[in-house]
């Protein structure tokens, strides 16, 4: 790895104010641990070094902890908090039955607002905690009349909207497993995910909106439909009015409106705590992307510790984090139910041309405590001249920022052009735990660029070239002991081969997620980038499969490969490199069609920042190609230390592809 080590930061950006620390959650959460667990080495409830030192060292202790403090209330009781914990394989809470759903809705107040859904035109409605439970019931009962049971998958082609989190909580409450889908993916790469599951039922809207335009989405709903042969029904949601067309499917529809609104009892089935809640779906550089499976029990768990201890929601709280329905923040910030707090969604871009304040806007007029987004949207704000602070936004306490790595500079922009005291949070996690690793809350300070410290119960390590933690120096981010929402399994992998081959084939026993990372000698954590294939733009993960797919049936083009490269300014730059056929040049009219082709077959978020015709891709002798040898070519990465040039088809091509990148980075320096 050569990214340079990161200079020490002596002083925090931002101490949190002792008093408010010391009336935290998390804060009364270490005086219950000390005082009803015998957590030891706690004499300050806001020392949060000590808390984790605790958490990471009785596993059990903290998990039995958690499981106490938030009150869960299980049909049956466990028998042991970890009754195995080799991974992969580990084993938590057995004997235990519950629902995640019951813990969703219980402590939600009847009258006020569970779920508020706004949009990118600032309208907006709220759905009460009674109206969502009468809701979700009514939807669970519309699912079991179409033969929805224990272990049937329903799927969702949703936006970001109340009809994306009914459904999810009505499948689950039956004890089925839920998969969902933005419609800015194309029909087929949402078959390509959603066929592997053999859903039961699919759920999908008419349209959505995005920078002012609405987007239809009734031929692509429908074509998904065909491309899914196991459906007994579907269920249409008018959300943006377009009708549907009437008759000619082969399979049942049923309106959203006759759906949801039943006069129904909700019967919320218990099932084992590692019963499957929700697929979720990776971006795997190499074939159809891979279905990760998470348990009900330990999604729970992880979600309590991460909005309850680490953000410090509850009751009266507002949670508003921009995200699609297929990143792993949505299936977070469902969970901002669990604590009692209210939770907004929304639908749009983030920044649309007309308002691209309509976030701050929003956050303002609905008294938002968390407001959460990416590092992209930080940085375009400050480079738009963006000033969220001429509206109200004084009940923000916390700014969250996660999907890369937040650099130093965007700090003091929040500081200064947020409100002086918000604490900017900056979170690294994966859709493989769908929670983080490494964050803040309310008891941590903050360094500019770094992200407070790891996350309670989460055994993180920096690991070097041999395999051995370090400290103040880069390595691959491993975690050394099991977390409750670690995956149960992949979906279709029946003897857990492509599990272990993606997390534990590095180091046996020890999960290796694929990001370099930096654990500083005071607690912190610096986050460098992934050292896999996976894009991350914008906070959400992409597949370079899909794109491949999509590019190389276009005629002229005979190879395609693309990448993600961090910057050192925070940029992310995501450049595709084509390989043309005989005679084919590369003009203006070939770009727009490969990137309309890219928007087109799958979403807009695909659609990559350059098109570079190339000579011929770099190959293995069995021809895989060479994704993460050319990304770190292009950071600048010295071609003698990427791979070995007798492992590769060309070895010519190592250093064409570091020419490249030593142009490019010399463009990009800044000017002394």
């Amino acid at each position: 790895m050569t990214t340079p080590h990161p200079a020490p930061h002596t002083e925090p950006f931002f101490t949190p104010d002792p008093k408010a620390a010391a009336h935290s959650r998390i804060a009364d959460f270490a005086r219950w641990a000390a005082r009803h667990r015998g957590a030891e080495g706690i004499q300050d409830p806001t020392d949060y070094r000590a808390l984790y030192q605790w958490s990471v060292t009785d596993l059990e202790g903290f998990w039995a902890a958690v499981w106490e403090y938030f009150d869960i209330d299980a049909t049956t009781e466990y028998e042991r908090v970890l009754a195995e914990e080799t991974m992969p394989g580990a084993r938590w809470f057995p004997g235990a039955t519950l629902n995640y759903v019951h813990h969703a809705l219980r402590n939600l107040q009847p009258d006020a607002p569970a779920i508020t859904a706004l949009d990118e035109t600032g309208a907006g409605y709220e759905i009460t905690g009674r109206a969502l439970r009468a809701r979700v019931a009514s939807v669970a009962a519309t699912l079991r009349d179409l033969g929805v049971g224990q272990g049937d998958r329903v799927v969702g082609y949703l936006p970001n909207t109340p009809h994306a989190v009914i459904a999810f909580l009505a499948t689950a409450s039956l004890g089925a497993v839920w998969s969902v889908c933005g419609q800015d993916y194309a029909s087929k790469a949402a078959a390509d995910r959603f066929a592997q599951l053999e859903p039961t039922v699919l759920i999908t809207a008419d349209g959505y909106l995005f920078s002012g335009t609405t987007h239809d989405r009734r031929a692509a709903s429908l074509e998904l439909a065909a491309a899914l042969p196991t459906l007994r029904a579907t269920v249409l949601v008018d959300h943006v009015g377009l009708a549907w067309p009437e008759g000619g499917e082969s399979w049942l529809t049923v309106p959203w409106e006759d759906a949801a609104t039943r006069v129904e009892y909700l019967t919320i089935a218990p099932v084992p705590f590692d019963h499957p809640l929700w697929v979720v779906f990776s971006s795997g550089t190499t074939g159809l992307p891979k279905g990760i499976v998470h348990g009900h029990g330990g999604v729970l768990l992880e979600h309590l510790k991460m909005l309850g201890l680490h953000t410090d929601l509850g009751t009266g709280d507002r949670l508003l984090w921009y995200t699609t329905t297929h990143w792993m923040m949505w299936n977070l910030v469902v969970s901002t139910l669990l604590t009692g707090a209210t939770t907004c969604t929304y639908d749009g871009s983030p920044a649309p041309q007309a308002r691209p304040d309509i976030l701050w806007e929003l956050a303002a007029r609905h008294k938002v405590t968390v407001f959460g987004t990416s590092p992209q949207y930080l940085l375009a704000m400050a480079k738009l001249g963006i000033e969220p602070s001429v509206h109200d936004l004084s009940a923000i306490r916390v700014v969250g920022c996660t999907g890369s790595a937040l650099p130093a500079s965007a700090y003091p922009w929040v500081r200064d052009h947020v409100a002086v005291g918000v604490q900017l949070a900056s979170t690294s996690g994966g859709t493989d735990i769908v929670s983080g690793f490494a964050g803040s809350a309310s008891t941590t300070p903050v360094w500019a660029g770094e992200l407070s410290a790891p996350s309670l119960g989460v055994a993180l390590a920096a690991y070097d070239e041999e395999g051995l933690p370090v400290t103040n120096r880069v390595g691959e981010l491993v975690v050394t002991r099991p977390m409750p929402s670690m995956p149960l399994y992949f979906w279709n992998d029946p003897d857990g081969s492509r599990y272990r081959d993606a997390y534990f084939g590095a180091y046996p026993g020890v999960w290796r997620h694929g990001d370099w990372i930096t654990l500083t000698s005071h607690g912190s954590v610096i986050v460098h980038g992934r050292s896999d294939a996976t894009l991350n733009r914008n906070g959400v993960r992409l597949g370079s499969a899909d794109i491949h797919d999509v590019v190389e049936r276009l005629p002229e083009i005979t190879e395609a490969l693309v990448v993600g490269a961090e910057e050192p300014d925070g940029g992310y730059w995501m450049p595709l490199f084509v390989v043309l056929a005989d005679g084919v040049g590369l003009d203006d009219s070939l770009r727009d069609r490969i990137r309309d082709a890219v928007r087109a077959g799958i979403s807009p978020r695909h659609v990559p920042d350059e098109i570079i015709a190339v000579p011929a891709l770099p190959h293995t002798k069995t021809g895989k190609k060479l994704e993460v040898p050319v990304k770190r070519l292009l950071q600048g990465a010295p071609a003698e230390q990427v791979l070995n040039p007798s492992a590769v088809d060309n070895p010519d091509l190592i250093a064409y592809f570091a020419r490249l990148g030593a142009e490019r980075n010399k463009r990009s320096a800044p000017h002394t």
